[in-house]
């Protein structure tokens, strides 16, 4: 059995009215320095968005949540964020804005899985 290592996440929220601070959880961002991960795993359900306001364009929110995906894989067509180390991906994803797609603040906590670790963050905070 692996060692636990540390990580960081951060949940991804949609806030679709920035002035009312109401949000939805869509999503999570989990880095481990020691193991050079950096991934994201979210979801948009549609019907509970539309619920939730009907003011989002789910297309335009599902883009912005595929380029999180582009700069934690890195590489090719993640851009100039993309091509930044892992915990600069990292802090740039997580770093406060006012936008409608929001990050909570970053949490930490020990794993020795990512994958399954990622998968539990996900079904505590977005399902």
């Amino acid at each position: 059995m692996q060692e636990p290592q540390l990580y960081e996440y951060a949940v991804i929220r949609l806030v679709p009215r920035v002035e009312r601070e109401e949000f939805l959880n869509v999503g999570v961002v989990l880095y481990i320095a020691s193991r050079k991960v950096l991934a994201v795993k979210f979801h948009l359900d549609a019907k509970r968005l539309e619920a939730f306001s009907n003011t989002v364009n789910i297309a335009e929110i599902h883009q912005y949540l595929e380029s999180f995906e582009r700069i934690c894989k890195g590489g090719e067509g993640s851009g100039p964020i993309g091509a930044l180390p892992l915990a600069q991906r990292f802090r740039w994803l997580t770093a406060t804005r006012s936008t409608v797609v929001q990050l909570s603040k970053v949490h930490t906590g020990f794993c020795s899985d990512p994958e399954k670790t990622l998968s539990h963050l996900y079904a505590q905070f977005v399902s």
